[in-house]
């Protein structure tokens, strides 16, 4: 009896002696987002609005040009496109029916969509979207989601 307490002295002071030796020394990790006496850097807010900002097809990419295309059409071979986009948001379409004596054009603005990378034409009969890309246009449909399918590649716009 006098050893199983003498052995159970011994277990209390040892986890005694390592509880007190952690608390000397406490290994945590500072997280500056939850632990107020964490030190933080100072927040460039002028650098924070503008990474979000500046990564965008709009500031980016040399976008003005001219792109062409011969999208698909549901009664001729396809139709000839050429789309020219200016600096000053404007644009000229042209769209030319394939083995039919026809010939569209328009012209008008464009704008861009919030995250910078889509542009919508604002003519008087050519409302359509674009996906912005290096060197490339790439038609949506009128919801602005990609057009699917095995003529997707069709509607990839090349600039010139």
């Amino acid at each position: 009896m006098k050893k199983t307490i003498q052995i159970l002295g011994i277990a209390l002071a040892s986890l005694v002696v390592s509880c007190t030796q952690k608390d000397k020394n406490p290994e945590v990790e500072m997280n500056p987002k939850t632990d107020p006496m964490a030190i933080q850097a100072p927040v460039d807010s002028t650098k924070t609005n503008s990474v979000a900002a500046s990564d965008n097809s709009e500031n980016s990419l040399d976008w003005d040009g001219t792109y062409e295309a011969t999208v698909p059409c549901a009664d001729c071979p396809g139709i000839k496109t050429i789309l020219v986009l200016s600096k000053d948001k404007s644009f000229k379409i042209t769209e030319e029916y394939l083995e039919r004596n026809s010939k569209n054009e328009d012209t008008g603005t464009f704008a861009w969509d919030s995250s910078g990378s889509i542009i919508t034409l604002n003519g008087k009969t050519s409302k359509y979207k674009y996906k912005v890309g290096e060197n490339t246009l790439t038609q949506l449909d009128m919801e602005g989601k990609p057009i699917d399918g095995p003529n997707k590649a069709l509607y990839i716009f090349k600039k010139k």
